[in-house]
């Protein structure tokens, strides 16, 4: 269990997940900047948290709500999260995230989505075994059962953010295609720094020959 002074932002899975650099920038190193893809998901969760709570019908909507997780280590909050009154009377809790691209290729928003319902679990004390992903661009909405495979993905996930972020060290810059719609890009300097490093082993490696 961890303590309040070690909760972790839920949003820093996403960010380690894409790349381990980005996160040590932003959570090590507090280095941050925006793009287009970054404004564009900012306004979104603004738009999303600002419409307030409501009810319809059997549901009722929870919209910004706090989330918090000691046996994780996290803290964060959820976008919408949607209470479906079941049959016996109770409500069952249903997290949504919103995102404002299209679906990724990684696990990335599905292990944050499952963090949210982690979180759930251990606050209401209740087991949440489904939630959706509502995605910008495509205006759709994908549900998600949370299955013993990603419950597992996304605890290891948490435990490799703390001990990244306990580490206290940012790893070196390996360029890939997915770093030019990096807002740290321009921070980061993937090529740059990549390509000195390669240099400077080249260097190396030529003053050790015979």
């Amino acid at each position: 269990m961890y303590t309040e002074d070690d909760l972790l932002p839920l949003s820093a899975l996403q960010h380690l997940i894409f790349c381990e650099r980005q996160c040590a920038l932003i959570h090590i190193e507090q280095a941050w900047a925006e793009n287009l893809f970054t404004a564009e998901g900012r306004i979104m969760h603004e738009r999303v948290h600002e419409e307030g709570s409501e009810s319809r019908g059997d549901i009722r909507i929870k919209r910004g709500a706090p989330l918090r997780s000691l046996r994780l280590g996290l803290i964060g909050k959820a976008d919408v999260i949607e209470f479906h009154r079941q049959a016996d009377g109770s409500w069952q809790p249903f997290p949504v995230e919103y995102k404002r691209g299209k679906p990724k290729k990684d696990d990335s928003d599905r292990v944050q989505l499952c963090a949210q319902a982690l979180c759930l679990e251990e606050m209401l004390k209740v087991f949440v075994p489904d939630g959706a992903l509502f995605y910008g661009k495509t205006r759709r909405r994908l549900d998600f059962a949370l299955d013993g495979t990603l419950r597992k993905l996304t605890e290891e996930t948490a435990m490799r953010l703390h001990e990244l972020i306990d580490s206290g060290r940012t790893p070196k810059p390996v360029y890939a295609k997915k770093c030019d719609s990096c807002s740290l890009v321009g921070v980061c300097l993937p090529k740059t720094i990549g390509k000195r490093g390669s240099v400077q082993r080249y260097l190396l490696g030529a003053m050790r020959e015979p």
